[in-house]
């Protein structure tokens, strides 16, 4: 009987302790989850910032170097047209008078073209081109690719000479 008193007291023990570490086990896991909330919240709103800092980063740059390509091609416009108008004269002498007129008077558009491409703010032309591929977008994606060639071929072009030299 004495063996059976002992036994019994051992097996009350032994729920209690279970239930005192199944206790100590749950609250110390609530706690790991929650730290680990907290640091996944963190590392989002992070990331999250990170992530916006660098959008801003990357618009105003690709902003700059539009408005830097803005007025480069104004000037190059500005320059074909002083070109084919000073081929002009020349078509009118081979050609005659109305080759050279149709000569003065694309330059003339393309000149009117640059000013206008100068005058425009930056945020006007993209609304326009925008409007333009809604408005077209096979051709949007033919002139982009076309566009995408010729910026493939220049680079290419601008790089080879210097792998010759190596």
């Amino acid at each position: 009987m004495a063996d059976d008193t002992i036994n019994n007291k051992a097996t009350a023990a032994k729920p209690a302790r279970t239930s005192t570490a199944k206790a100590k086990v749950t609250a110390a896991a609530q706690t790991v989850s929650e730290e680990a909330n907290k640091a996944k919240a963190s590392a989002t709103t992070t990331l999250k910032d990170s992530a916006t800092r660098l959008q801003q980063q990357a618009s105003e740059k690709a902003r700059a170097y539009a408005i830097d390509g803005k007025a480069k091609a104004g000037g190059a416009l500005d320059e074909f047209s002083r070109l084919m108008n000073d081929a002009a004269t020349s078509v009118d002498d081979k050609l005659g008078a109305q080759y050279g007129d149709y000569a003065r008077s694309a330059a003339k558009s393309l000149a009117g073209f640059s000013d206008q491409l100068k005058a425009r703010d930056l945020d006007e032309l993209l609304d326009d081109l925008k409007n333009f591929a809604r408005r077209s977008p096979a051709v949007a994606v033919g002139t982009a690719a076309a566009i995408g060639f010729v910026l493939a071929r220049l680079v290419k072009s601008g790089i080879e000479p210097a792998d010759r030299d190596a």
